[in-house]
């Protein structure tokens, strides 16, 4: 019988399905039973999705992918790809990038937007400036290196605008973000707030995937009200939960008006995705480290959550590796892999109508036009938001060409105008993307002495400014670029550093200086005598 018996085959290769996730609960539960929430189906077919995307990915060496699906109405992980190519060891394939720390980007903008307007510290649309900066020698820049001038929050966080997101979180104040990040589940800052300063809404802290995804889905869970008890991977985390059962961090007003904003996202490649009716409702977000070495993308509907992460796990830096041209791709594909769903309810009890000023986006003030109101809904404490005073009660002649007042109008006529005024380093660049906007009439000539309004203003330094000037290739010491915007750009502008005459300028109005080590006064003087001055030191 023995002889007859046919000899056993070879054994067939293990399956390769979630070998992360296998690791995982190999480390942690070693030698026991372990059902997953894995759905196998979808497991599979993101897995192809993920070895579809790498084979393209690679051709510009960028060699790992992660990504991340959840069922948020059961906070269950139905998909865990950790890493792609899991035997190619040669790439860095077998490290688990779901739980591996990495510089977050821009991932952690909405977060910040959240924070300020459940505190009533922000309102949903209000006006940011979007102009140079320089904040104790951190100079953050636009990624498109362009500056609007002047833009509403709202549309900053869907543009993911840096310039107006650092000025948010100096307004807001950086440790009291750190604590809120911490707050909801970043465990990954183990320095101090003052260690990551205004870089942390930039990425210049890390976080993991799974941290980031379990933070972005509290925030869905504020919204819809589930239990908000953490992401499970088994039956077994199911059965022993005890963790609480609604969000104490996230506001859900605050929370639907953050998703809100993250519809408005612009999509990959040229297609105006909002106009095409298949397309479904998606909340989502990108970010790109310094140095182009992470890609992330979280997109949310009130079911799932799609997390994915894209870049080298060795974190070399590749030109075009940004999360709206690759993680946000891979995202879109995985979101297709999976049933429409409806778009989350209005959470009327947490929210309240409030009359805001259209321009603006802050409450109404004292010069605003009826027509410039508009009713939205904010977090309940908008109530002591900022009130508008951009619009300023202007005398000017009837036909608007000029500034008057009443004993020098002869002959012109006056009438009182409500007019949208932005200071002049935001309105310099504003001009530029808003033809529309309409600049403060000049004075007539029968009105300018006595005349007093701000004419000009410093794009750089800032008052009171610490300047590090470096050094050149060649050795040489290097120089800062000072620039001032003034309402009249063609006039002409002349210099003064510390007292003495260095030049002028027109139309453009910079000036190349380099300054010994010290301190410092700017003086400038434009043709018609109005004056302004800037002190700063010099390392």
């Amino acid at each position: 019988m023995a002889i007859v018996e046919p000899l056993p085959e070879n054994p067939h290769p293990l399956p390769q399905i979630a070998p992360h996730l296998v690791t995982r609960f190999y480390l942690s539960q070693e030698g026991t039973h372990v059902q997953s929430t894995i759905d196998k189906s979808l497991q599979l077919q993101a897995n192809d999705v993920l070895e579809r995307w790498n084979v393209e990915f690679s051709q510009n060496n960028i060699l790992n992918l992660a990504a991340l699906i959840v069922d948020l109405e059961k906070n269950e992980v139905i998909s865990y790809i950790g890493n792609v190519n899991f035997n190619d060891q040669q790439s860095g394939n077998q490290v688990d990038i779901i739980q591996s720390p990495r510089s977050t980007g821009s991932i952690l903008k909405p977060f910040l937007y959240c924070a300020m307007l459940q505190e009533g510290v922000l309102l949903p649309a209000e006006l940011l400036p979007d102009i140079p900066i320089n904040v104790g020698g951190f100079s953050p820049k636009n990624f498109s290196l362009q500056y609007d001038g002047a833009v509403h929050a709202d549309e900053a966080l869907a543009r993911s605008l840096n310039v107006p997101s650092v000025v948010s979180l100096r307004r807001y104040g950086v440790p009291k973000f750190y604590d809120f990040l911490k707050r909801i589940g970043l465990t990954t800052l183990n320095r101090p707030a003052e260690y990551y300063g205004l870089s942390l809404i930039l990425g210049g802290a890390e976080s993991t995937l799974w941290e980031v995804a379990q933070a972005y889905g509290d925030m869905a869970h504020a919204v819809t009200n589930l239990p908000n008890t953490g992401f499970r991977l088994s039956d077994d985390e199911r059965r022993r939960d005890t963790r609480p059962c609604v969000s104490t961090t996230f506001n859900a007003g605050a929370a639907w008006l953050t998703l809100q904003a993250l519809t408005n996202v612009n999509r990959p490649e040229e297609i105006d995705w909002q106009f095409i009716p298949s397309m479904r409702k998606v909340a989502w977000k990108t970010g790109t480290s310094f140095g182009f070495r992470d890609a992330w993308a979280v997109g949310i509907t009130p079911k799932y959550l799609v997390a994915v992460w894209t870049g080298n796990a060795s974190g070399e830096g590749r030109p075009g590796l940004t999360g709206a041209r690759t993680s946000a791709q891979v995202m879109f594909d995985l979101f297709n892999l999976l049933p429409p769903t409806s778009w989350f309810e209005t959470p009327y009890s947490d929210l309240t109508e409030v009359v805001v000023c259209r321009e603006s986006g802050c409450l109404m003030g004292l010069h605003c036009p009826p027509s410039s109101a508009d009713t939205i809904l904010a977090p309940i404490k908008a109530v002591q938001g900022s009130v508008c005073n951009y619009h300023k009660l202007v005398h000017v002649s009837e036909d608007e060409r000029y500034r008057v007042y009443e004993h020098c109008a002869t002959g012109r006529g006056i009438r009182s105008v409500s007019w949208f005024v932005l200071p002049p380093s935001w309105e310099w660049y504003y001009k530029q993307h808003y033809p529309s906007y309409r600049s403060l009439p000049p004075f007539s000539p029968e009105c300018r002495d006595g005349a007093s309004v701000e004419v000009m203003q410093f794009i750089y330094p800032y008052p009171n400014s610490i300047i590090k000037i470096t050094k050149q290739l060649d050795g040489s010491r290097g120089k800062a670029v000072f620039e001032l915007a003034h309402r009249n750009h063609s006039t002409r502008v002349f210099w003064h550093l510390d007292n003495e005459y260095i030049g002028e300028t027109s139309d453009v109005h910079q000036m190349e200086l380099s300054p010994d080590s010290g301190d410092h006064v700017l003086t400038v003087v434009d043709e018609a005598g109005n004056s302004l001055v800037s002190r700063f030191k010099v390392e």
